[in-house]
């Protein structure tokens, strides 16, 4: 049976849709991940403080992404299946159930980063200098969020429903404008005032400001329905609430803690020296380049496998997902070779020299070498999510994260007082093993639980067909 099924495959039509929305969403996160580059680079002159309180300040909005990629992942769930069984009332219905639950999220951190910027900076670091040039960051960065969060909702139901260059080419819009900004804002250019590190919170704040109405413009001009449904958008029953929170807690909830958890370990790391953190916060800029680029064929993943679920083609789905993971996953670590072989020219272009550019350089060898796993490990986790299983690869996640990494991290951090690339490395050590669980699970076909009729009626056949009978 396998060996039909190999033979059946066609590599061809898979490679030629998985790179139709793989590249133009990869491209989008890498404009995106670009322009956080280049305010890094900008904000240089400024001084390496300003590199460090730049970064630190990103990793709180990496909290935020944290607290609302839960909603994500789980309207991605519903999306694709829905469209791969072309249910519309089920798209427009989960959107409005995503879209609230997003903003919600968004409001909490604009208020904290808006008006409790010390608050925000003092968990982060005990550096009152970087503290003091975060505040002025936060406190304008912070009305960007909601923004920010709005344009993620959108870019993610276009992504599922296939119309991925509506928010590719409004990402080249805003990115343009907050390189533009920056210039004029930080440095003081045609007539504006020179404000630093707070031109650069302005000039982010504006171009997401300009990447929401572009998306809303492109959508509105290529009649492109869902976005527009907006009754549709709000007409929940009981029963639709309850299987969307049902579905999507094990994600929100995974999404949540490993927000919490990743705040821990850079509270950890913050606790270094000066140099130790602003190489920190270069690397986590490269880090969010390879991510993004990675993250193309991630959502990729989903939505091909999810369609497939969604419309009852669950041999395919199954199919797909095995050769996904190895071959993202390959991507991936060519991407990162690429970044550390080019470390010398990034790292000093943003900034770094001395102590500062030997630990970013060290960060960056360290994530190369662990990537292949740690991005195994996420796609597996995507792809069983957008088919329905949101528990699997959440426990495994919660479970190795909290009793492994956290108490590794902390007592290496303050008890043992390790080197800083020590504790980076045991930020990792749950990544093998969960590798090898996840694995498991992908070969026993237990993650494919559709949520359209067509996918529930073919459930039963493909179990007997694979021998896993009985309740998944």
């Amino acid at each position: 049976m396998e060996t039909a099924m190999r033979a059946k495959f066609g590599w061809r039509g898979f490679l030629r849709a998985l790179a139709a929305i793989g590249i133009p969403v990869a491209v989008q996160n890498l404009l995106t991940t670009t322009a956080s580059m280049v305010d890094t680079m900008m904000v240089a002159p400024l001084g390496e403080n300003s590199v460090g309180a730049l970064g630190l300040c990103a990793q709180f909005s990496s909290l935020m992404f944290s607290c609302y990629w839960g909603f994500v992942g789980g309207g991605m769930l519903f999306f694709a299946q829905y469209w791969g069984s072309k249910e519309d009332e089920g798209i427009d219905r989960s959107y409005g159930m995503t879209w609230v639950c997003m903003m919600a999220v968004s409001a909490v951190f604009c208020l904290l980063a808006a008006f409790a910027p010390g608050t925000v900076m003092g968990l982060y670091t005990d550096k009152k200098a970087i503290q003091e040039i975060g505040v002025k960051y936060l406190a304008i960065v912070g009305f960007a969020y909601p923004l920010q969060v709005c344009s993620m909702a959108m870019s993610a139901l276009l992504r599922a429903t296939e119309r991925v260059r509506i928010p590719m080419i409004a990402s080249v819009a805003s990115v343009a404008v907050n390189i533009f900004l920056n210039w004029v804002f930080i440095y003081g250019k045609l007539g504006a005032p020179a404000l630093g590190i707070r031109g650069a919170a302005l000039a982010t704040t504006i171009s997401a400001a300009v990447n929401v109405a572009a998306i809303y413009i492109m959508a509105k001009v290529k009649k492109y329905p869902y976005l527009f449904h907006i009754r549709a958008h709000f007409k929940w029953s009981r029963r639709h609430v309850r299987l969307f929170f049902l579905r999507c807690a094990p994600i929100i909830l995974n999404e949540l803690f490993l927000g919490i958890g990743n705040m821990i370990i850079n509270v950890t790391l913050g606790r270094q020296p000066e140099a130790v953190i602003n190489g920190l916060a270069v690397f986590r800029t490269l880090e969010g380049l390879i991510v993004g680029f990675f993250a193309g064929f991630s959502s990729a993943a989903s939505v091909l496998v999810g369609k497939c679920v969604g419309a009852g083609e669950l041999d395919t789905a199954y199919e797909r997902a095995k050769r996904l993971v190895y071959l993202c996953s390959g991507i991936l670590f060519s991407v990162g070779v690429a970044v550390f072989a080019l470390r010398r020219p990034i790292l000093t272009a943003m900034g770094l020299q001395g102590p500062s550019y030997e630990a970013g350089a060290r960060f960056l060898l360290i994530y190369v070498i662990v990537s292949v796993i740690r991005m195994g490990n996420w796609i597996m986790n995507d792809t069983y999510r957008a088919s329905g299983d949101a528990a699997t690869g959440a426990v495994l996640e919660f479970v190795t994260m909290y009793a492994l990494v956290i108490p590794a991290v902390l007592v290496s951090g303050f008890v043992l007082k390790l080197p800083y690339w020590a504790i980076f490395i045991l930020c990792y050590v749950d990544e093998p093993i969960r590798y090898v669980l996840m694995q498991l699970h992908l070969y026993s076909g237990r993650w494919i639980k559709p949520v359209t009729t067509l996918g529930v009626n073919a459930l039963g056949p493909f179990r007997e067909k694979h021998g896993r009978k009985g309740k998944a």
